[in-house]
């Protein structure tokens, strides 16, 4: 059976709802924001700035004069003697937590390249959420506060999502061939969680 779940998900489309459900269901550990948190304590940052590095590409000066800053005096903060905390940083730190959550296995993992990294491992299910446009607007009109254009924040999020993943981890995020299942939200989140549940428990699914 599947040992892990990866969720990648359009901005507003409910995947991380549906991804939390799944994990609640299964009494597995849910990997969203508690791998953001778990990031900045190791790397000794404040929570505040992992969030700002969080599925997000350095500017290209950045990355351009990063192979010699090393002291953390450009965009960053010094990690303990040898590199900056940047998105970057957060990408390979994010990595080797995606790893170690696939050698414990019982994890779902929201976003962040999970379906890059561990695209080789059998025992993974890999899943994209999306979903209609009204839809997206009308989740993210309930969290944005009143005059946010947020069409434009769907366009940017779902575009530094899609840079993040080509950037760190050399993948197209919207290439079908990544994922088993691509499904709309559009069927409901307790239905999609449930019909995840399901492929995840089936006898006859990929062994590692």
């Amino acid at each position: 059976m599947f040992r892990v779940l990866t969720v990648a998900r359009e901005y507003g489309s409910g995947g991380g709802l549906i991804a939390r459900r799944v994990a609640e269901t299964l009494g597995w550990d849910l990997l969203d924001k508690a791998l953001v948190e778990r990031i900045a304590r190791i790397a000794q940052v404040a929570p505040e700035l992992a969030q700002r590095c969080d599925e997000q590409v350095d500017s290209w000066l950045h990355r351009a004069s990063r192979r010699g800053l090393w002291n953390g005096a450009f965009e960053g903060v010094a990690l303990p003697g040898t590199a900056v905390f940047d998105a970057e940083t957060m990408a390979a730190l994010g990595r080797d937590l995606i790893n170690e959550a696939h050698s414990r296995g019982n994890a779902v993992i929201v976003g962040r390249g999970a379906q890059c990294v561990l695209q080789d491992r059998k025992d993974v299910l890999h899943v994209f959420v999306y979903a209609p446009c009204r839809e997206r607007v009308a989740r993210i009109r309930e969290r944005q506060k009143a005059g946010t254009d947020i069409a434009h924040l769907i366009r940017v999020t779902d575009q530094c999502r899609a840079d993040y993943i080509r950037t760190y981890f050399g993948c197209n995020w919207n290439d079908p061939h990544l994922y088993h299942m691509l499904i709309s939200s559009e069927l409901g989140e307790e239905t999609v969680a449930d019909m995840i549940v399901q492929l995840i428990g089936r006898e006859d699914a990929p062994r590692a």
